[in-house]
């Protein structure tokens, strides 16, 4: 966060890996738009208004259909790109971007604000990605959670007053909930029944480790309402030696809770 002018300007930087973020052969035009909504996520979860981007590109095979996405997704989110860099690489493509988002809220959610007796809360279901990934790569059903995920951004600025703590769940609900929970010197009880899917029940356990549903992670005082549909989850308790309780199994990063980089 920058203060600037009387404003809170929010910035956040995510980067794309081919090979590890997206697939060989994948359409240019949804790797654009996954590259803007990662960004968007992250300011989604400041409870910012995105304002614009700046753009690190590897060229591709494609250049012109990726153009294509970027505009889509750009236009979508109501973002400007102000620059950025163009390089050329033998190495797998790499992609960067810078998002400069405006803080709707004071002060700005962090994942660092959570209290003993808070309930934690989830917006919606985990595991559309995972499910989006087989989908594509079998080249039949539903891959759109996969290929443009979506970026909660109304959400986050609507949260933004009633929070303690937030953030976006990009590397899988266990692991993320574990890193709040360490910032905010908790430790998090959470239960799984109560954990919304997208997958079926006997999946639960992938889908809770498994990442890219950019769902929002949250916090808020236990007499707390929010203001928009979402799911308790579980609760905040005095810190131990591991920052998450599942169903009364302690559990640390050790044990696998998501997508390690």
């Amino acid at each position: 966060m920058l203060e600037f002018g009387g404003e809170a300007l929010v910035l956040t930087h995510d980067m794309l890996v081919e090979g590890v973020h997206f697939l060989p052969g994948q359409d240019p035009a949804d790797i654009a738009w996954k590259l803007v909504a990662t960004n968007m996520s992250d300011l989604a979860a400041k409870g910012a208004e995105p304002l614009a981007v700046l753009l690190g590109y590897s060229l591709g095979q494609n250049d012109a259909r990726f153009v294509a996405g970027l505009k889509e997704a750009l236009d979508a989110h109501e973002v400007v790109l102000l620059g950025g860099d163009t390089v050329r690489s033998p190495g797998p493509q790499t992609l960067g971007l810078t998002a400069i988002g405006r803080a709707t809220h004071r002060p700005v959610p962090s994942r660092g604000g959570a209290k003993v007796g808070d309930a934690l809360w989830i917006t919606g279901p985990v595991g559309a990605a995972m499910l989006g990934l087989e989908a594509f790569k079998a080249g039949t059903g539903d891959s759109l959670a996969y290929r443009r995920p979506k970026a909660l951004l109304g959400e986050g600025m609507v949260l933004a007053p009633h929070v303690s703590a937030m953030m976006d769940v990009s590397d899988g609900l266990l692991l993320d909930a574990a890193r709040m929970a360490r910032a905010s010197c908790v430790t998090f009880a959470i239960d799984s029944p109560a954990v919304p899917l997208a997958c079926p029940e006997d999946r639960c356990g992938e889908a809770l480790r498994w990442g890219d549903d950019y769902q929002l992670l949250f916090t808020a005082p236990p007499q707390c309402v929010p203001p928009i549909s979402a799911f308790r989850i579980g609760e905040a308790r005095v810190a131990n030696d591991s920052p998450i309780q599942l169903d009364g199994a302690r559990l640390s990063e050790a044990d696998g809770l998501g997508y390690q980089h």
